[in-house]
């Protein structure tokens, strides 16, 4: 691995944990925009108020869940997507316990809130995974399924968010119109996105955990041998 490399890997990882945080910050923007949460939050957290435990903390449980099932299902993990799994919770917490991002004052800043949140993980997601660590836990498990069963990506998607709505929902989230504009606006904000960045995500080759590993390996054994 020569110099040129290392400075590659330096900016993807730069890259990767920018993107985290940045959908962090639009994962914040969407809760408390206070007008119901997307499928995913509305889950978290109606398991934090069961559990006692932090939003970011039900992420990461959630997270690594589905990262064990996604890996029975012997899907490609990369270590984009254990950070996935790990700081964009911590990230939130830091956000929320910190009062970075204030809660919205009325239902239409909430609405302009939820929007804002929406481009922001969108712009995050191109960030993250254009690095080529891994797809985030949640995209994996969308790509087992569609795998599994033969059916459509978004079909799968729209399936497992609504079920996952449901348990959310009867656990004691918040859902309302904030869930029907994130349902229904994270497509069309991340399709405006990837546009306006002329990003195809069907061109980036994401790098699994083995293959970083053993890429990490033969440098620090060329180093020895030097």
């Amino acid at each position: 691995m020569n110099t040129q490399h290392k400075q590659r890997d330096s900016h993807r990882i730069f890259r990767l944990f920018l993107g985290l945080f940045v959908y962090a910050v639009g994962i914040v923007l969407t809760v408390h925009a206070d007008i119901g949460l997307s499928p995913w939050d509305v889950l978290h957290q109606g398991l934090s108020k069961q559990l006692g435990i932090t939003f970011g903390a039900t992420s990461i449980l959630v997270s690594a869940v589905i990262v064990l099932c996604v890996a029975i299902c012997k899907e490609h993990v990369g270590i984009g997507t254990l950070f996935n799994m790990v700081f964009i919770g911590l990230f939130i917490d830091i956000l929320m316990l910190g009062e970075f991002i204030p809660v919205a004052a009325s239902p239409v800043t909430g609405v302009l809130m939820m929007v804002a949140g929406l481009f922001t993980i969108a712009v995050a997601s191109v960030l993250y995974i254009g690095a080529g660590y891994g797809a985030g836990p949640r995209d994996s498990l969308m790509v087992v399924f569609s795998k599994r069963t033969g059916k459509p990506a978004g079909l799968c998607r729209s399936c497992v968010e609504l079920v996952v709505l449901i348990a959310g929902w009867f656990l004691g989230g918040k859902a309302g119109i904030g869930t029907l504009i994130s349902a229904l606006g994270i497509g069309v904000a991340v399709q405006i996105v990837f546009s306006a960045l002329h990003f195809n995500v069907s061109l980036i080759r994401q790098e699994s955990f083995i293959e970083t590993f053993r890429r990490i390996q033969f440098f620090f054994s060329a180093r020895k041998q030097h």
